[in-house]
């Protein structure tokens, strides 16, 4: 068996980022996410109307809690379905 060299941490920081990551569509527009707006919120909901996650939907932390207190409400407003019918 070959031993490996130990790398610098230089290798494993580089594999982690994400190169070419776009800025939050929300924070390049200024726009902000409320309940009453059901139609933009389904843009970041599955088929099975579940919130989607950071990774897919592009958006930056601030603006991903945002939404999921948004749709949180507009459920409890009953303006989203909390499951979606087959």
């Amino acid at each position: 068996m070959t031993r490996r060299e130990p790398s610098n941490g230089k290798n494993r920081m580089q594999r982690g980022k994400l190169k070419g990551r776009d800025e939050c569509k929300l924070c390049e527009h200024n726009v902000t996410l409320t309940y009453k707006q059901p139609d933009e919120l389904k843009r970041f909901i599955n088929k099975l109307g579940k919130i989607l996650p950071r990774r897919a939907s592009r958006l930056c932390a601030k603006h991903q809690r945002q939404l999921a207190r948004q749709v949180k409400r507009a459920r409890k407003m009953a303006l989203l379905p909390y499951e979606v019918e087959q």
